[in-house]
């Protein structure tokens, strides 16, 4: 997951440091006022969202079964407590009748 958080971060600074340079080079409109700032940002995030999509969906799709499994992990370590604690809880009720 860290590694696709990596790839998704840098797929954003390369379209940032794109769309900085074709804002002040006056290919790409300037934001208003002082908001030129706030506006390659967030035209560098509406760039970078569907590159990430396309680009990195082997690398995303790695990191979903990844978490996937762990989620599955858990269920199951979970599942194997539960069943720890009923055979516990079971034989104390049996030995609490027998005494």
């Amino acid at each position: 997951m860290l590694r696709y958080t990596l790839m998704r971060l840098g797929v954003f600074v390369g379209c940032l440091v794109v769309v900085w340079g074709a804002v002040y080079s006056g290919i790409a409109p300037r934001g208003l006022g002082n908001s030129n700032g706030l506006w390659v940002v967030l035209l560098a995030l509406l760039i970078s969202a569907p590159i990430s999509f396309v680009v990195l969906r082997k690398e995303r799709d790695r990191a979903s079964i990844q978490v996937a499994q762990r989620v599955d992990r858990m269920k199951a370590n979970l599942d194997a407590n539960r069943s720890q604690e009923d055979v516990a809880d079971d034989a104390a009720r049996t030995q609490g009748l027998t005494s």
